[in-house]
């Protein structure tokens, strides 16, 4: 038991001590801590007296080099005023100068003009004298000659007209023949320049067109089973095909080049493809006529840009791409409308004219050739209407309208583009009159089949030798295909001349087809 209290008396004793420990502990601490504030709260007062006294020194600092500054600017702009002040008083001495100058040149004016009055009274005096000295002389000469001055001055004048008239006539007729001669040689000298400067290609446009094949077996392909391709080929194109000896080539004949290039792309196409069947061949067809019309565009925009003219309709650039696809006695159409453009463009600088308006009058000339297989009329009749439809210049629609003499020319530009397209018709190898004729006769004999109803399409091949003509299945049968073919010989003979004789094929093609879904 006193174990235990004395454990428990202990025990109070170390907390008591503990806790006395911790007061004096805390105590001599807070002591410590305070001290550390009193200090810190010390040196942060000085640090505060030291930043006012350097604050309060940077401003008196500033406020002296401000108050130096302002002392400085202020003795430069008194010394600038008193520049000033000096150059004014320089010039108003020298005003004062030139005043006194100019009175004293006015006081010598002065002077001059009395003297000169007085001169002029002299002569005025001395003038008086003179007249009726000449008046007494004009009496006297009158009474001598019998005359009197208003007679005298008619006979002179009536002499001077008379010998005038002479020479102006002289003159004149000096002056027209000089005209003429010089006119005649500059026009000469313009037309030779214009052709110098101007040089093209001799047309050489052909009525054929060779393919070239990767090997002579690619012949039988084309060919097809019993000939279903060729046949396929013919009939759609309307060109006909020569297969011969010749190795690795196929000869293309047609008197449309459009018709061959269509017919030309497409069986080269076949031919990379390797596909060559009826169904195939119709195919790749269409996808090369909806190509040509782009290509045909891309024709027109190249010309417009070779010859630096804008503002052309989409429409009539395609209408002059088609050029490239006519001929005119063997010249390329659109190669003669840029040629005719340039010509007319070299001549309209020569005599000071817009050379950009000859050249667009020369390059739309013959635009109504490009559709004039299309639309009734003349070339002339078409181009003036497609000219006022895209509100073309007036002096272009009767560049078009005059170019042939068929209207009075009535601009200097308009006589330009006929003298440019008879250069251009007219250079050597320019033009072909045969092949002309012959691409006329063929057109002609498609045209026979064309005007027959049920008639789809007519082609003239084998060199206008034989005319396929392929009819409406749905529309006509059998027995109406050799009344056809009876009616379109019996026009033939009637209608056209023609050398040797002539073969009519009608086709009439029935097509079954589905498709598989």
């Amino acid at each position: 038991m006193d174990k235990v209290l004395f454990s428990i008396l202990l025990i109070v004793i170390g907390l008591v001590i503990g806790l006395v420990v911790s007061f004096v502990i805390n105590y001599i601490r807070g002591s410590l801590i305070s001290k550390k504030a009193e200090n810190l709260i010390n040196q942060t007062k000085k640090e505060i007296d030291k930043l006012k006294r350097d604050a309060a020194i940077e401003q008196k600092e500033e406020a002296h080099r401000f108050k130096m500054d302002l002392d400085r600017e202020i003795r430069e702009k008194k010394e600038e005023i008193k520049e000033s002040e000096n150059r004014l008083l320089q010039r108003e001495e020298s005003i004062n100068k030139r005043d006194e100058m100019y009175q004293k040149r006015e006081l010598a004016l002065d002077e001059r003009e009395d003297k000169l009055s007085e001169k002029l009274e002299e002569i005025q005096n001395e003038k008086s004298k003179v007249d009726e000295i000449k008046k007494e002389q004009l009496v006297l000469l009158e009474k001598i000659s019998g005359f009197s001055k208003e007679k005298a001055r008619d006979l002179v004048m009536a002499k001077v007209k008379e010998d005038m008239n002479k020479e102006i006539s002289e003159f004149i007729r000096e002056r027209e023949n000089e005209a003429k001669l010089e006119a005649d040689k500059k026009a000469r000298e313009m037309i030779v320049s214009s052709m110098q400067k101007y040089a093209a290609d001799i047309a050489s446009d052909q009525t054929v067109t060779v393919v070239d094949l990767p090997n002579d077996e690619m012949k039988g392909r084309i060919i097809g089973r019993e000939g279903r391709n060729i046949r396929t080929i013919e009939a759609i194109t309307g060109v006909d095909l020569i297969i011969d000896d010749t190795p690795e080539a196929v000869v293309l004949s047609s008197f449309d080049p459009l018709r061959r290039e269509i017919a030309r792309v497409t069986l080269e196409t076949l031919i990379k493809d390797g596909r060559i069947h009826p169904t195939r061949i119709e195919e790749l067809y269409d996808k090369v006529c909806k190509d040509m019309k782009q290509k045909i565009i891309e024709y027109g925009q190249d010309v417009t840009f070779e010859l630096g003219l804008t503002k052309f309709d989409s429409e009539l650039i395609e209408i002059i791409g088609k050029l490239h696809f006519r001929t005119s006695y063997g010249q390329n159409a659109l190669q003669h409308s840029k040629e005719v453009a340039e010509l007319s463009g070299i001549l309209a600088a020569e005599l000071g004219e817009n050379v950009a308006l000859a050249k667009r009058a020369g390059l739309l000339h013959d635009i109504g050739k490009a559709i004039d297989h299309e639309i009734e009329g003349s070339h002339v009749e078409i181009g003036v209407d497609l000219a006022k439809k895209f509100k073309e210049n007036e002096i272009v629609i009767n560049a078009i309208a005059s170019h042939h003499g068929d209207c009075q020319a009535i601009s200097v530009i308009s006589t330009i583009v006929a003298i440019a397209d008879a250069l251009s018709a007219s250079r050597p190898g320019a033009r072909n009159d045969s092949l002309e004729n012959y691409i006329k006769r063929l057109s002609q004999l498609e045209e026979v089949g064309n005007e027959i109803k049920g008639v789809e399409k007519t082609y003239a091949v084998q060199a206008g030798r034989e005319l396929r003509v392929v009819v409406k299945p749905e529309e006509v049968d059998d027995l109406e295909a050799h009344r056809i073919a009876r009616e379109v010989k019996e026009k033939i003979e009637s209608n056209l001349k023609y050398p040797g004789t002539i073969k009519i094929t009608v086709i009439r093609e029935t097509r079954a087809m589905e498709e598989a879904k």
